[in-house]
Formats: structure tokens, sequence, C-alpha cells
């Protein structure tokens, strides 16, 4: 839905925001629309579409095929070779004909009349850009960019099976989706949902032609669980935005709540465990997420490569050291990671690995383990330290923050 009330709030809300956003480099800034020459010069009696009167053309769709040339299209439509090649000199600095894209969609403008020539041919490279061939007195190729509708949304939904679900169900864009995991992912355990548990979220989503491009600004989101609430609250510091809970402190921790994303757990820690496929009792000292294979393994911290290696049973097995306490494994994947390497340094979040099945493996999965001075514990249970919380001479800014955006995820249920 989208927020229709305490517009005052709202507006004094993005004022702060864009007040202390002037170091960051939004998401939108890179989505700049620039309006066309031919549409600055549009009469109002036609009707236009990328600048041109369609009214008086007939136009012809299609898509660029595998292997295929504009050439081809363009001569079946009264487009000399020469014109072409003409088009293609004259333009060569606005658009390298070399970088169509087979399965692109394309539009001919053509005469109404027998003959049916080509004046026009609109390339739609991507979302937002388009190239226009003209082939009438002047002979260039002119980019028109469509325009970008920016607007501020509100969403909720309760977990039936997953956040995943809940979003993507809801008709969320499934960006969002990738963007809360990250914004929680250190302090909610998506593996451990329970159905009840909510979220709210208000940010910012792209429209183009009335279709949703993409989302750009998380401006406040919450995470209800039974018996406690997270709050995630924007705030920039150090020139870099993060989140942080009601309390100033970042919701960033030292590590990932897990190594990989919308699984599920198929076997936990445990001290005796009978083994599925030796068929004996014997400790199980990690997780199990069941996944794809070739689903992405992350590091869930910064650390040292110490292993990378086949390991019998472990099969292809990757152990990061992280500091001086704590150290990861990852077993059963399918390949390692780029650059994957004993020595290799690794950033929270690096792809390490894919998941796979091999060693003793009854079907593809990830066995996580965490390792706390040497010995195993259960990667479930371990209290990650958090990253440096709001300085001291940043707290009135962040309350006035933190009180807008309480206030606005209060109003909507």
């Amino acid at each position: 839905m989208y927020i229709n009330s305490r517009t005052l709030i709202f507006l004094l809300f993005v004022f702060i925001l864009i007040s202390c956003h002037n170091s960051v480099n939004e998401k939108s800034d890179s989505l700049q629309v620039e309006a066309d020459t031919l549409a600055r010069q549009q009469p109002d009696s036609s009707v236009f579409m990328y600048g041109i009167p369609i009214d008086s053309f007939e136009l012809i769709s299609g898509n660029i095929k595998r292997n295929g040339f504009l050439s081809e299209i363009l001569l079946k439509h009264g487009v000399s070779m020469q014109e072409i090649d003409q088009v293609t000199r004259n333009s060569k600095s606005v658009f390298d004909v070399r970088k169509i894209r087979s399965g692109n969609n394309y539009i001919l403008f053509c005469d109404r009349d027998s003959d049916a020539r080509a004046r026009y041919l609109v390339y739609e490279h991507d979302p937002t850009t388009c190239y226009i061939f003209s082939f009438n007195d002047s002979l260039n190729i002119t980019p028109f960019r469509k325009k970008i509708v920016s607007e501020i949304k509100y969403s909720s939904g309760t977990i039936e099976t997953s956040l995943w679900d809940a979003m993507v169900n809801g008709g969320l864009h499934k960006e969002l989706v990738g963007d809360m995991s990250e914004i929680f992912a250190w302090t909610v355990d998506f593996f451990g949902l329970q159905k009840g548990d909510n979220f709210k979220v208000i940010y910012e989503e792209f429209f183009i032609d009335g279709k949703s491009y993409g989302t750009g600004r998380i401006y406040g989101a919450q995470f209800n669980r039974t018996g406690s609430s997270i709050t995630a609250i924007p705030f920039i510091q150090d020139g870099k935005e993060s989140f942080f809970d009601v309390d100033g402190n970042s919701l960033r921790k030292a590590f990932l709540k897990a190594p990989l994303q919308f699984s599920r757990i198929s076997s936990h820690f445990s001290s005796a465990r009978m083994h599925p496929i030796l068929r004996i009792v014997r400790p199980h000292y990690g997780v199990d997420y069941a996944a794809p294979v070739g689903t992405p393994v992350h590091s869930i911290g910064d650390g040292r490569i110490i292993s990378a290696t086949n390991e019998g049973g472990s099969g292809r097995m990757v152990k990061i050291q992280h500091n001086s306490v704590y150290a990861t494994g990852y077993m059963h994947l399918s390949r390692f990671g780029e650059g994957v390497a004993p020595g290799k340094f690794v950033k929270q979040g690096d792809i390490i690995g894919y998941v796979g099945n091999s060693g003793l493996s009854t079907g593809p999965h990830l066995d996580f383990r965490f390792y706390k001075n040497g010995s195993p514990v259960d990667p479930l249970k371990v209290d990650a330290p958090p990253v440096e919380p709001i300085s001291e001479e940043n707290k009135e800014k962040f309350e006035k923050i933190k009180t807008v955006v309480l206030d606005l995820l209060g109003t909507f249920n």
C-alpha cells in the first residue's frame, strides 16, 4: 500500500535523511532521467512514443534474432545499406551498434504507403535506455531515456513458511526481499522463523512504463517475533549509511547469521546423531543447510582461509580463521569460489564455494561448522559481537530520525 497519511511527518523524515545523506551515492542517483530533444518538441495535438508522433507512421515491432543484424531488418523496409552505414558512422560516439543484444525489442516507424519505408528504428537497449535510429534528412542515432518514477511505499506481512514466501507472495519486488535479508542478516535467524512472525518496511520503488524496475532506499523496517521486536533505523555515520536498532547499536554483527540464503535446516548440531550413511551414532558438530547444488556459500565474516581441500567424508571443504577465537568450516561443496586458496583473505559475504554433494552425503547440502578456541560450538547459539554503535556526537541527530521512523512504523498495522 502507499503511504497516504501523516504527510507532514514523512516530509520531515525525508528532509532529515536528505540533509545528512549528501556523502552517500544513492541507488537512485544512477537513474538520472534526461529529457530527449524530440520529446521537448512535442506538440500537444499528437500521440507520441519515444518522442515520435505515432499517428504519422505504421508501427512494426519485433526482437533482434540470434546472430541477427539491423541491416537485415532495415533493408526489407526501404533503407539502403549506404544509409545504414552513414548512420552508424555519424553516431559511433553515441552508440556502438556492435553492442546490440539478441533478444532485445525494436520498433520500426514506417511510412503509411505502399513502400512502407522505415523512417525510424527504436532499439530498446535496456529497461531505461532506447536508441532512435533516424533515416530522414538527418542520419543519426539519438538516445532516449525513459522516465523513471520513484514512489515511497509501505508494506507489511506475516510469516507462514519463510520471509521469501511472505514477501514474494505479497507481491513485493524480489530485490526488496534481498535488501531486508541483508539488513537483518546479523540479528534475525531466518532459518528459525515461526509462523506468525511479521515485518514492516517503508521503502522506495522505481517504475518504468508502469512496471516495477527495482527498489531503492529503505527508510525504516521492523521485524517482530514472539516476545521481541527489532527495528532498523537508517543513519549515516563515518560517511556510510547503515542500520541501527533503537538503542543506537549497529544491526551489523561481526558474523552473518547463516552462510547462505533461502534454504532450510535439515540437521542440527548434536553430540550424538545417527549418521545417515555409516548408520552409526556419532557427534554432528555442525548445522546442515539443505539447498540446490550451485547455491552460493558466503563467508560469514572477514578472515583468512586456512584450508581449501577435499577431505574425504567432508568432501570439498573450506575453513576460515576469523580471529584468534573464531573459525568456520564449510563442507560438501560442489566447487570452490573464484580465487579461494589457503592463505587468501576474504571479506564478510564473499562467495567461498557452492553447495554440493561431495564426500559422505545423502543429498545436496552445506554442513556448516563453527569453532571457538578450536572447539566446535553450535552455530545457531553463537552471540556475535556488534560493530561500532552510534557515536556520542551523532546521538542527538540519530534520536530525531529514530523518533520519526518509529512514529511512521507505528502508524501502520
